[in-house]
């Protein structure tokens, strides 16, 4: 193609041929073509020159120049030159120190070597120009549907052709057990476009919780126009969704929009999952109403809100257990997603034997503690007083206040209480020592010295062990297998941490570990 007697014209031609198949500004197709021609420059007039090639833009017209630096003194003749050398070269031009002038070069024949050489530059240009457009193209296509045709599968992955480029749907990306194969037109949510050395990445996903909202959204003309807004969705991929709605006009029935005339737009939704259950809920600010129609089809009797540590808990017969857990936790582990919460479930028979549990252990250490009757210690427990630390961090006014308390009996208490917390302080410091519980462990900042005693004595010693384990084996929880429901025991289940501050503490630990 750069042949000493290529017709310049055709060579413009070529450049606008390729620049519009491969939708590629003419400029840096120029601009490559004169690198390579540069190259094969040096090649035949020698690599210590500094060389340069311009092709006219207008004519085709290809011309090679020697650039030489105008100096004083020459030390390096094959770049640069003093002004009167330079004066016989350009005589019709005022030259001065410092500048430097080109000097035009004969044109050369390319070789085969060098002409190969020059078209793989210009390949070379052209495909990292065409990498960069189709990257520009599709980054503003990220959070959004694409369709396009299987083109194959490898290692579980498919590989998506979208027609200018491919995307590709990692395994766990995939609705589980859909069957694919290749030449199948399908549609995925592009979650992330990554422009990488090697070229774009395009990631696709079919079991992303927004390729759901998105499926709305193209068939909900009230979502698109945003009347009806997508609070949060939750996913269990192919089996089952949570998807909860509100609408900024209050004479718009949410649910109902997306459901459709006889379920229209949402069964079209299914369909393009692969059958997916679609469970939606109309969003209220009113928190135990939202828990309830999410646990749907559960009727729950009680919910107990901790929103400090982000949970709640749920009480229920026994006849509606199974339909707020669902198969597999799956029901329960949707609302928990759906609603920020964590939630636990409990029956009325549960919940009511998991209190008299919490209010006979704390009214036994207060009597046992304290030295107090159990008539005092269940008072105490009765009206709030649920540890040692609370009832040393309490007033004499405060205690008074609790009917059948006198003033010397409440400073009694008080003084009792913050000679037990010392006691208990000396005695645990030396339990640790005899444990061989690890500085770091001990340090580790939300960690009480009783949590510490019962790590020890299950023989978690160090900050990498503690960093080891599961929020399940630190504070408990519930199973089921075949639909048989059993509790987990929890290692520091009776410090009543939540999950949140469960999964804090190890992935604080483990974050020192892995500084470590």
């Amino acid at each position: 193609m750069l042949n000493k007697g290529i017709d310049k014209l055709e060579l413009l031609r070529i450049v606008d041929s390729v620049a519009t198949e491969k939708s590629i500004d003419k400029d840096l197709i120029i601009s490559s073509m004169e690198s390579a021609i540069q190259k094969a420059a040096l090649t035949k007039f020698g690599h210590e020159n500094q060389i340069e090639a311009k092709i006219d833009r207008e004519t085709g017209g290809i011309k090679i120049f020697k650039v030489l630096n105008i100096v004083e003194e020459v030390s390096d003749s094959s770049r640069e030159i003093t002004v009167d050398q330079a004066k016989k070269i350009k005589k019709d031009i005022e030259i001065k120190v410092g500048e430097r002038i080109e000097e035009e070069l004969p044109q050369i024949d390319f070789g085969r070597i060098a002409a190969q050489s020059a078209k793989q530059i210009i390949g070379f240009k052209v495909r990292e120009a065409e990498k960069n457009r189709q990257y520009e193209d599709f980054k503003d296509k990220q959070d959004q549907i694409l369709s396009g045709i299987i083109k194959r599968l490898e290692y579980g992955n498919a590989i998506v052709d979208l027609g200018k480029a491919e995307g590709v749907i990692k395994k766990d990306e995939l609705i589980p057990r859909e069957i694919l194969k290749p030449g199948d037109r399908i549609k995925a949510f592009c979650y992330e476009v990554k422009n990488e050395i090697k070229g774009h990445q395009i990631f696709l996903s079919r079991a992303h919780p927004q390729f759901l909202a998105k499926l709305f959204a193209q068939e909900v003309p009230e979502i698109y126009e945003g009347i009806i807004k997508i609070n949060n969705v939750a996913r269990d991929p192919g089996s089952r969704a949570k998807m909860l709605v509100h609408s900024e006009d209050s004479s718009l029935d949410p649910v109902g929009a997306c459901v459709g005339m006889r379920g229209s737009r949402v069964q079209a939704v299914v369909n393009e999952l692969q059958g997916e259950k679609i469970d939606i809920i109309k969003f209220t600010e009113d928190l135990p109403t939202l828990v309830s129609e999410a646990l749907s089809p559960a009727e729950i009797q009680k919910v107990l809100i901790d929103q400090k540590n982000k949970r709640i808990d749920v009480i229920l017969t026994e006849e509606n257990l199974s339909k707020a857990i669902g198969r597999r936790g799956q029901n329960v582990r949707l609302a928990s997603k759906l609603t920020g919460f964590e939630i636990e479930i409990f029956t009325d028979k549960e919940d009511s034997e998991r209190r008299q549990a919490e209010f006979k252990e704390r009214s036994e250490t207060i009597i046992k503690s304290l030295g107090v009757d159990e008539t005092l210690g269940q008072l105490l427990v009765s009206e709030g007083m649920h540890s040692i630390e609370d009832i040393s961090n309490s007033t004499v006014e405060q205690i008074t206040k609790i009917e059948g308390i006198d003033e010397s009996t409440a400073e009694e208490l008080i003084s009792r209480s913050k000679e037990t917390l010392v006691k208990e302080k000396e005695e645990i410091a030396v339990k640790l020592k005899e444990l061989g519980i690890e500085d770091n462990l001990i340090n580790l900042k939300g960690i009480t010295p009783g949590m510490l005693v019962i790590l020890g004595q299950k023989n978690i010693k160090t900050l990498k062990d503690f960093a080891e384990l599961s929020s399940t084996e630190l504070i408990g929880g519930y199973d089921e297998i075949k639909g048989e429901r059993f509790k987990v025991d929890g290692y520091l289940e009776e410090f009543q941490l939540s999950k949140i501050e469960a999964d804090n503490l190890i992935m604080d630990a483990r974050a020192q570990v892995f500084n470590d």
